[in-house]
């Protein structure tokens, strides 16, 4: 039973909310608030029921920090949203966007563009030091559980948002297709950092899901800038950045920050490292089965 969960969760998972929000969009987009509050609680039960590492479930002093991160991440993406319609009557192209395309290609389409968008910022958050320092506070976590996908400094998400939603707006994305590419986004977080030991098959050459995405967050220096993709792993084949091992499994003790293992663990102090000198400490050694 356990193997057949460990196939069909991501599929189904990805699918299953992003169809059933298709459907309730239609309805109102404030059904969405409680289908995401579904999947958060079905994705936390799927860790506990068919965990990765076990020991990434409990809580290791950072569920307040993570809570604040999301809450206000969250917030600044509500902002956003209400925002949109001004900002799409301000800069879009007139006619631009497909708006007679059925809502699900709309949708597609929107994926596709945003995946792109955020996609470069985040391989570009990884090049240039000034947004590796914002950047740096998501890849301090030590464990990985589908909640932490939120754990960004606002700075930096407005930026990845920036990048991921400009072309959307120039192209004049209605509200509604805007909300749900929320939504999906959200989805695709979960998935992107879940602690549920899924089993991807030929889809790893697609979706940019968990067991791709935890060698991104490697400690090991550059060993980790590998798996860039938002949904996707289009842009990691182009890149040249694209990564996956069955020689290495990722544990306990490999994730975070190499470098700075006394990164801040405290959602202020995080906020404010970004903005403060640092000493970088020795870079520990890359195990035998993640060197290339």
């Amino acid at each position: 039973m356990k193997r057949i969960f460990a196939r069909l969760y991501a599929p189904l998972f990805w699918g299953g909310f992003i169809g059933a929000a298709l459907v309730l969009s239609g309805v109102a987009t404030l059904w969405l608030l409680p289908l995401f509050l579904l999947a958060l609680l079905l994705s936390f039960a799927a860790e506990h029921y068919l965990p990765y590492e076990s020991n990434w479930n409990h809580p290791a002093g950072d569920r307040r920090r993570d809570i604040l991160h999301a809450l206000v991440n969250e917030t600044l993406n509500a902002v956003g949203l209400l925002a949109l319609p001004g900002l799409v009557a301000l800069l879009a192209i007139d006619g631009a966007w497909p708006s007679g395309w059925p809502l699900w290609l709309q949708l597609l389409l929107a994926i596709f563009i945003a995946d792109a968008g955020v996609s470069l910022m985040h391989y570009a958050s990884h090049r240039l030091p000034w947004l590796w320092r914002l950047h740096a506070v998501h890849h301090s976590v030590e464990r990985l559980y589908g909640f932490n996908g939120l754990m960004k400094h606002p700075l930096h998400q407005l930026l990845e948002a920036s990048a991921g939603l400009l072309p959307l707006v120039l192209l004049g994305i209605p509200s509604n297709v805007a909300v749900l590419l929320a939504f999906a986004i959200a989805i695709q977080l979960l998935l992107q950092h879940s602690n549920v030991d899924m089993r991807l098959g030929p889809l790893r050459w697609i979706f940019a899901w968990a067991p791709l995405h935890r060698f991104h967050h490697m400690k090991y220096g550059r060993a980790g800038d590998v798996n860039f993709g938002l949904f996707f792993n289009l842009w990691d084949w182009l890149l040249g950045t694209a990564f996956y091992t069955e020689d290495y499994r990722i544990r306990e003790g490999d994730l975070g920050i190499g470098s700075r293992a006394d990164f801040p663990r405290d959602y202020v102090a995080q906020i404010v490292d970004p903005f403060t000198a640092v000493r970088l400490g020795k870079e520990p050694t890359v195990p035998e089965g993640l060197r290339r």
